[in-house]
């Protein structure tokens, strides 16, 4: 029998990424739907929102199309909805239903069923029973969807809810209104209530499947599947259902045991990648220096096949401490002049062309500016590719005190200030009569995309870069004003792979950080990585020579056991760093995108850098203010 998911409480089914997962789910869906129109019977789901079911709907949006799945014979129940809002209001759920799956299918309009959020506050007990009571009426739902927040809800049943709660009006944990910032224009804008399904309510449905992508849910995951049942982590109480199935990709299964201390689950090959991992954790966890570890601590920490397969621990303590040691450098484009067998980069060719890719035009400098600056100051050829205009990230106020510095500017000058007072008037017209369900006018992103862009013109200028080495690309999938982004396109690839061929790098540097896998940063580097295949595939000489590293963005760190390069950073270089990233003032003190943490960027950036540089001087290496981390991806 083996032992690979024996911590797991509920059943846990891995797939690759969130498209396999989704495909997987929506096979599930369609069989029963089928089933039930076989029957003459109707079939009730209930449905989330929110970034993690996207795929899913998208893949029941073909079968309906291209395989003719019919949802006639559907009725949906929806998890939940903010309060107040409108229902067409841009961040409403109701909206984003019709959106992404009920405008593309034939469902008939009234066996959707998803909570009002413009009703009157005095209605609300009495609309929630109704909830209820149509969902008894229709039998019962027969298969729920869920997501998971970071903090472990279900719907919008925050930690605490009680197993036994019902559909009602709650008031949304603070983590949850700053995770969910991201669709609203300020962390103001985000309402302070929501209606939501009940865990009673969610627990009666016959079938229920929890959809979680990407490392940001892993920590959640692992308490729900692994941890005890508890309110707190309201996932945790799905233990407690006869028929859950948790349907997750890799990252977000990164923190279970099979995969975090797979040496706990049974036999394994010991890779010396493994064999690094399982030190470095068992260092970590006794408070240890690597090379202080003993044979009791291999023994005491499920690590004794180690000395089994390797002898003394003390052979492989030094084997792991090399390993460590030799991810360090001060030389990120290679050491010239220098044999260094062991060295994360080549010390030939010198200098390198090198190109950062740059998500939205901060992330150069926010996740490895220490680096970008380095690589300039060692004679490097380097290159910024900023990726989208970051338009988005740009508040309302920043539009309308830049444009009155322009009038203001060009009446300073004597310059005809005309057309600029008439584009400020229509802007501040437009802007206060703006509703949440409208999106920016074209005069206006291209102003918020000006202000980013000679935002990160300084900062190139800052570094040392001269004005042809940064190279704003304005991929098209980025562009459509509001949060929701188009997929990747032929026209983004193209444009990438136009760049990359003007260059010819011998070295790439691109966020790796996947924490939202529909985020900008993740179809930004899936772009690159489509256009370096199709670049490899037609036979271009200048790939065969160029090497990619991946760097995290604000939100993380590569695990201390995965970096393959870690670039210190001495105090004053941590200093520089933090100014480079002040030169964005339109996304200081008040940033729209922070996820579930309320640090300012450079606060996060230098945390994480120095929470790096800490686990290097815990496991016995040199003490550094702080560093900057890398993992290579080969292709």
């Amino acid at each position: 029998m083996s032992m690979v998911d024996s911590f797991e409480k509920i059943p846990v089914n891995i797939y690759s990424d969130l498209k396999q997962g989704s495909k997987s789910v929506a096979r599930e869906i369609a069989n029963l739907i089928r089933s039930k129109q076989a029957k003459w019977e109707k079939c009730v789901l209930g449905l989330a929102t929110g970034s993690t079911p996207k795929s899913l709907y998208a893949e029941l949006v073909r079968l309906h199309k291209e395989e003719g799945l019919s949802f006639k014979n559907v009725i949906t129940f929806n998890l939940d909805e903010y309060y107040p809002i409108e229902k067409d209001a841009l961040q409403s759920y109701n909206r984003f239903m019709q959106v992404q799956l009920f405008d593309h299918i034939d469902i008939e309009p009234e066996n959707i069923h998803i909570p009002d959020g413009e009703i009157s506050k005095d209605h609300i007990k009495a609309h929630c029973l109704q909830y209820e009571q149509k969902i008894e009426e229709a039998g019962g739902i027969d298969l729920q969807v869920l997501g998971i927040g970071n903090n472990g809800h279900i719907g919008f049943n925050e930690p605490g809810s009680s197993i036994y709660s019902r559909t009602r009006l709650v008031t949304l944990d603070n983590s949850t209104r700053i995770a969910n910032a991201y669709e609203f224009a300020t962390i103001s804008q985000v309402p302070r209530l929501a209606l939501t399904m009940g865990i009673s309510t969610i627990m009666k449905a016959k079938r229920i499947i929890l959809m979680a992508w990407g490392p940001a849910k892993a920590p959640a995951v692992l308490r729900s599947v692994e941890g005890h049942v508890d309110e707190q982590v309201p996932a945790s109480l799905l233990q407690q259902h006869n028929d859950c199935t948790f349907v997750i990709d890799e990252l977000a299964a990164a923190e279970l045991t099979r995969f975090k201390s797979p040496w706990l689950t049974g036999d394994l090959d010991w890779t010396p990648s493994m064999i690094r991992k399982a030190v470095v954790n068992v260092a970590l966890k006794v408070g240890k220096p690597i090379l202080s570890l003993t044979n009791s601590d291999y023994r005491d920490n499920g690590i004794s096949d180690l000395l089994v397969e390797k002898g003394d621990a003390y052979e492989t303590n030094l084997m792991v401490y090399y390993m460590m040691r030799d991810t360090i450098t001060g030389w990120p484009g290679g050491k010239p002049n220098a044999s260094l067998p062991n060295h994360p980069e080549r010390s030939e060719p010198y200098p390198k062309r090198c190109v950062i890719f740059s998500p939205h035009p901060d992330d150069d400098i926010i996740s490895m500016g220490g680096t970008f600056q380095r690589l300039h100051d060692q004679g490097h050829d380097v290159h910024v590719a900023y990726q989208t205009s970051g338009n988005i990230a740009v508040t309302d106020e920043f539009v309308t005190r830049f444009m009155d510095f322009a009038v203001g500017f060009e009446d300073m000058f004597g310059i005809d200030s005309t057309k600029s007072k008439e584009i400020l008037e229509e802007a501040r017209q437009y802007l206060k009569k703006k509703k949440n369900n409208q999106i920016d006018t074209a005069d206006i992103r291209a102003i918020k995309g000006l202000i980013r862009r000679c935002e990160a013109k300084a900062t190139c200028r800052y570094v040392g870069l001269s004005d042809n080495n940064y190279h704003f690309q304005n991929l098209p999938f980025y562009e459509t004003g509001t949060i929701e982004k188009n997929p990747m396109g032929e026209a983004d690839i193209a444009l990438t792979i136009d760049l990359l061929r003007k260059l010819k790098p011998q070295q790439i540097f691109c966020a790796g950080d996947l924490a939202d896998p529909h985020g900008t940063h993740k179809v930004c580097l899936d772009i690159i990585f489509e256009s370096l295949r199709r670049i490899k595939a037609d036979g271009d000489e200048w790939i065969k020579d160029c090497w990619v590293w991946l760097y995290k963005g604000a939100w993380q760190e590569w695990d201390i056991s995965e970096i393959e390069m870690a670039i210190p950073m001495s105090p004053d270089q941590v200093m520089k760093k933090r100014h480079g990233i002040f030169i964005h003032q339109s996304q200081k003190d008040m940033v729209p995108f922070q996820g579930s943490d309320s640090r300012e960027f450079w606060q996060r950036a230098e945390d994480r850098n120095s929470n790096t540089a800490n686990l290097y001087a815990q496991l016995g290496l040199t003490k550094y203010a702080a560093m900057e981390a890398f993992v290579r991806w080969h292709y």
